[in-house]
């Protein structure tokens, strides 16, 4: 099988018109066959399509198997002879018959072979009224084909035709493939008779009249095709493939104005892609992109979309008016282009709604601050059709905004802005937003130092920041960023409007998250020390007791203070709650990182001891509480000094529930301030 990859040195427009012929004769078995037999890997439809060029070995490929699937020698004469009859380029028929007479005809022919074939150059030797003698010689490195002779000499005897003349006699005495320096042909043919019966014996259905119905059909199918087409990509694409069939070329270039105002759609065909970005600046700009090329306006009555050109080699241009013919399929892209922008619009806003109202939706159901922020951010760039997102929340700690998260950006983007604290000194940016409330516009080459670093960092180039308020207080910041040229103009109209709205939901979910937050903190936290509860502590120590086990015992130590009453009694309550507070304070400095310190009620504490190597570790740590006493209290000026009783309790088989383990400490603790209190005996 040939490979995808082809030269391109023969016009689609040839590939296709035998095919046609082929289908004509076989239907589409008989194409099926030639394909197979050709040993190529494209479609039919691919190779009828005249946007499209192949290389030589591919097009004698596909003569030879269709002499052998039609199983006439002669096959590729008749081929080239009813060019006419299989629709090869209307256009072309048009223009040829513009020149006025065969032997014009016969003159300009060496730039129209350019249209169909790059690895040949014809020479006409002389052209007259009724007879022309042409020279064809095949570049070097191509092996010659008589296929290809038979099928050029039937293609120069239909030029009389397209005048409604008869076809010319040929006359081919020197061939390349017999060692001759070229080919040379020799050509006749009749005037056109001035008797008006003899007119009406030999009157044969006018070729332009033929082309021009032709042409017709394609401009209405051309029509139907883009307005069928599903997306802004895929219209663009059909203008390009139909262009070909309006002006042969050897290669095309669309270039539109985006939509949204981003990077301009550019679609090329025969062109190499690192030529496309210049290309298509320069025929945006002024339309110049060589004397080589035929450029037409893409325009409607709404909008100018961009333009489309067609490619000639250089030192080959035009035949004919052929900017009017594509002109016309430019005036038909344009209005295709006016529905599927339109459309495309309309189902962006709707998707923006959709979205807008899933999020709703999400954020109605969701309690945790962390969430609220994940799905806000991940909303975003479908919602306001940004590049990247984020949340940046405001640490008053440290007077700075900080990434709680953010989409669309690499995996070393997102690692730096998760470590760059955005501070009020540093940012003056961030000042503006501080005091004025107000959402900011930024680009990377007009911001501040800091900020103009991380931006190019983050590979973004302009940034929407609307701050999130809540009953004055402000909780951070909701962004969205584009890379270089992809930013709608703009930014501060829809856009900023859609951010905005975005915004009021984040800051609401975030309000609700946070009260919902303070009001479960208050229902599972003691509200004097911020010390788990009973509830919760009774919670953890339930979901401790599955992951115990002999390598890994589970303990509780419970403690009571002495003498608090009488520091409630002699000082206050309020004295009171300072002991309790500082007592929390030491209890926590006391215990290991995975232990939990609850206060149960009064000046009861416990503590979660998950993890012990063996149950003798959890009376060490009762010791080190205790030695936590040692040093006296300072409340309301005054050292007070306080114990504590404590008791131990491991799981063990005796006790397999959380309140079983914690009574079992409980009871510990009371014989321990018992053993405390007795008096020692004499």
């Amino acid at each position: 099988m040939r490979q995808a990859s082809e030269g391109r040195e023969t016009s689609g427009a040839t590939t296709g018109g035998l095919l046609r012929y082929v289908h004509g004769r076989g239907g589409d078995k008989a194409v099926d066959e030639l394909l197979r037999r050709a040993g190529v890997e494209a479609t039919a439809s691919e190779l009828g399509d005249q946007s499209r060029w192949w290389s030589y070995d591919t097009r004698i490929a596909l003569f030879r198997a269709a002499t052998e699937v039609l199983g006439d020698p002669r096959a590729m004469f008749d081929v080239g002879a009813a060019v006419l009859r299989t629709g090869l380029a209307h256009s072309l028929v048009i223009l040829l018959r513009s020149l006025g007479t065969p032997r014009q005809v016969f003159r300009q022919l060496p730039r129209v072979v350019q249209k169909f074939s790059t690895t040949s150059t014809m020479e006409i030797l002389e052209a007259g009224a009724t007879s022309a003698t042409i020279r064809y010689r095949l570049h070097d490195g191509y092996p010659h084909s008589r296929l290809d002779c038979d099928y050029t000499q039937g293609l120069l005897t239909q030029v009389p035709q397209a005048f409604t003349l008869p076809s010319a006699e040929i006359v081919h005495d020197e061939c390349q493939s017999d060692g001759h320096p070229a080919c040379v042909y020799h050509l006749t043919w009749n005037r056109r008779s001035r008797l008006p019966w003899r007119r009406r014996a030999d009157a044969v259905v006018d070729p332009e009249l033929l082309a021009l119905r032709g042409q017709l059909q394609i401009l209405q199918s051309a029509a139907t095709d883009l307005v069928a087409s599903d997306d802004v990509d895929t219209v663009l694409q059909r203008i390009v493939a139909r262009a070909a069939e309006a002006v042969l070329a050897p290669a095309y270039l669309l270039a539109v104005h985006a939509p949204d105002g981003g990077a301009p759609l550019v679609h090329g065909a025969g062109l190499a892609p690192d030529q496309l970005p210049a290309l298509a600046q320069a025929l945006l700009a002024d339309g110049d992109i060589g004397p080589d090329a035929v450029v037409v306006d893409v325009v409607s009555a709404r909008r100018t979309h961009g333009r489309l050109a067609a490619i000639y080699r250089a030192g080959d241009e035009a035949v004919g008016d052929e900017s009017a013919m594509l002109a016309a399929y430019a005036g038909h892209a344009a209005a295709a282009l006016d529905l599927i922008i339109a459309l495309e619009k309309a189902r962006t806003e709707a998707a923006r709604a959709g979205a807008l109202l899933h999020l709703a939706h999400e954020l109605a159901a969701t309690t945790d601050a962390a969430e609220v922020a994940e799905l806000v951010t991940g909303a975003l760039p479908e919602i306001v059709g940004c590049t990247s997102a984020g949340i940046l929340m405001w640490d008053a700690a440290t007077a700075s905004l900080r990434s709680h998260s953010s989409v669309g950006l690499g995996a070393a983007a997102h690692e730096l802005l998760q470590a760059t604290p955005l501070r009020a000194e540093d940012v003056p940016e961030l000042v503006g937003m501080l005091t004025s409330r107000e959402p900011q516009v930024l680009r990377s080459e007009t911001s501040s130092p800091v900020l103009r670093r991380l931006l190019e960092g983050l590979g973004t180039t302009e940034l929407v920041a609307v701050p999130l308020i809540a009953d004055g207080a402000f909780l951070g910041a909701a962004t969205a960023g584009w890379r270089r040229g992809e930013a709608p103009p703009g930014l501060d109209g829809e856009v900023l409007a859609r951010l905005r709205g975005v915004g009021d939901q984040a800051t609401t979910a975030l309000q609700k998250a946070r009260l919902l937050y303070t009001v479960r903190h208050q229902a599972t936290h003691d509200s004097l020390t911020g010390l788990p509860n009973r509830a919760l502590f009774l919670d953890r120590l339930t979901a401790a007791i599955p992951d115990a086990h002999p390598r890994a015992h589970l303990g509780v130590l419970f403690c009571d203070l002495d003498r608090f009453k009488q520091v409630n009694d002699t000082l206050g309550h309020a004295a009171g709650d300072e002991l309790l507070r500082q007592v929390s304070a030491r209890l926590r400095s006391a215990v290991r990182p995975g232990d939990t310190v609850g206060r149960l009620s009064g000046d009861e504490f416990a503590i979660l001891l998950p993890g012990l190597e063996s149950p003798a570790d959890a009376d060490g740590l009762a010791a080190r509480v205790a030695a936590c006493f040692d040093e006296p209290f300072r409340l309301e000026g005054t050292e007070v000094s306080v114990g504590t009783s404590t008791g131990v309790a491991v799981l063990d088989e005796e006790s397999t529930t959380a309140e079983q383990l914690l009574r079992r400490a409980d009871v510990a603790m009371y014989r321990h301030k018992h053993r405390r209190r007795a008096p020692a005996r004499g």
